[in-house]
């Protein structure tokens, strides 16, 4: 079948790139041209045209001519002349809810989901640690690897990584909810729903929610954090849910370098060596794991050795007599059990840009921040996304810091706000990172920050 794949955004790429692998001819168009597109798109681009796929990019016209179907995105306005165009044709429309049957149909194995606004990925990581400790060849798609999951997904089953595995364990975010709305999944968790991204949901937090809740939808069995239960009980009786230190199905209790899970008339201890959200995540893959048939000892091997994963309370090194971690949190709910964790140290504090990929209250970061006995906060206003220095980014941050005490500082740069924290830090103290540039991109902004520490551990040694 000749297909037109409208966009060459973050759905119209993988369906595009599954239909040529299934056979069919398409062609994906774009009114912007291959150098508009951000290098890691650029590159998923080019390997979907060396694979067969046609770029019509700079296209201000395209036609329908000799297209028996489309895709078009869930983002593509009405108003755009190729909506009207299709809308005024008989060409079949290729919606979300078919593409996700047909990647359920080339995943021969159990799919474990797991969602959450935070610690899907963390949960995700430590879940398939789990589940390879037990023995399983899994297949396993995060935001670690990739930041677009859906991509990583078809990826998965265009490379056949598919056909070679026992498991599928995927982390699945908003928009890959929303594109494979329609997968078998046999034990979904949900970790919290807290306010964010809600610029794509015409801020509305109900919206969100629902979006997060396809989940519960598609599972057969639904496993939720307690914080989510009078969201989750309206349409689930018989969810399972797990917490610290609550009456719950699965209860996690944290010990001196330990954790301790309860389940029905059973419990295992295990010795655990990470620290702050790890404690409440493991126990949220355990649970899926018990749940799945996973034997105790299997997890207390596999959280034995559990040694975390990078930038998420990434202790990467002493420099100067300071440690180092980083961390990618940047919601409210995140940073305050990252910043109570190190309370009782002597910290300096780097931000990056807080409106990456979506617009945040700054102000609410820095009245946050400012609740603790910092010596110093250095925010960059460096912004990855438009590639643009936006100082009053950084600025209003600081500004909502009442708290006399503490020296703030605002920079271009994150690399010159991890030199900067060597200037404001004496040996003893913890160097902390925290802010959403990780999660964008993980790779390009860790080697930024070790850039930065590297030349401030050598010009204030």
């Amino acid at each position: 079948m000749n297909y037109l794949v409208v966009g060459a955004g973050n759905a119209s790429r993988p369906v595009a790139r599954l239909l040529n692998y299934l056979g069919h001819k398409v062609i994906v168009t774009d009114l912007k041209d291959l150098s508009s597109f951000k290098i890691e798109f650029q590159r998923s681009l080019k390997q979907m045209e060396s694979e067969g796929v046609i770029l019509d990019l700079n296209n201000q016209n395209p036609s329908l001519d000799g297209i028996e179907a489309v895709y078009k995105p869930p983002t593509l306005p009405d108003s755009a002349p190729i909506a009207k165009l299709i809308n005024d044709s008989d060409v079949k429309i290729l919606t979300n809810e078919e593409f996700s049957k047909i990647v359920q149909d080339l995943i021969p194995v159990d799919i474990i989901g797991i969602t959450g606004t935070m610690g899907k990925t963390t949960t995700t990581f430590i879940t398939t640690s789990i589940f390879k400790s037990a023995g399983y060849n899994v297949w396993s798609c995060s935001s670690l690897v990739n930041n677009l999951v859906s991509e990583a997904i078809i990826d998965g089953i265009v490379t056949e990584k598919s056909k070679n595995c026992d498991i599928a364990i995927f982390e699945l975010p908003h928009g890959t909810i929303g594109l494979l709305n329609k997968l078998n999944v046999k034990i979904g968790l949900l970790t919290n729903i807290a306010e964010d991204h809600l610029s794509e949901f015409g801020g509305s937090l109900e919206k969100y929610q629902q979006r997060k809740l396809i989940l519960e939808k598609m599972s057969e069995t639904f496993i939720a954090n307690r914080s989510c239960f009078d969201i989750i009980n309206p349409h689930r009786s018989d969810a399972i849910y797990y917490a610290l230190d609550e009456d719950v199905d699965f209860k996690g209790s944290i010990g001196d370098e330990s954790l301790t899970v309860e389940y029905a008339d059973d419990s295992f201890t295990t010795p655990f060596h990470m620290m702050s959200y790890f404690f409440e995540n493991s126990v949220a893959a355990s649970a899926v794991a018990i749940t799945y048939g996973v034997k105790k000892e299997e997890i207390i091997k596999a959280l034995s050795d559990f040694k975390g994963l990078p930038a998420h309370m990434d202790d990467v090194g002493t420099y100067n007599g300071r440690k180092v971690i980083l961390d990618s949190a940047f919601l409210y709910d995140g940073m305050k059990i990252t910043l109570d964790y190190f309370k009782d140290d002597s910290v300096v504090l780097f931000l990056d840009h807080f409106d990456t990929l979506s617009v945040r209250d700054k102000s609410e970061v820095g009245q946050l921040v400012g609740q603790y006995d910092l010596k110093a906060v250095i925010a960059s206003g460096f912004n990855e996304v438009t590639q643009e220095v936006e100082m009053h980014a950084a600025q209003e941050i600081l500004d909502a810091i009442d708290n006399p005490n503490i020296e703030k500082v605002a920079v271009e740069t994150i690399e010159k706000a991890a030199e900067l924290t060597f200037k404001y830090s004496v040996p003893g103290d913890i160097i902390l990172h925290m802010g959403p540039l990780i999660a964008y991109d993980r790779l390009t902004t860790v080697d930024k920050i070790m850039k930065g520490l590297e030349e401030g551990s050598r010009k204030y040694e």
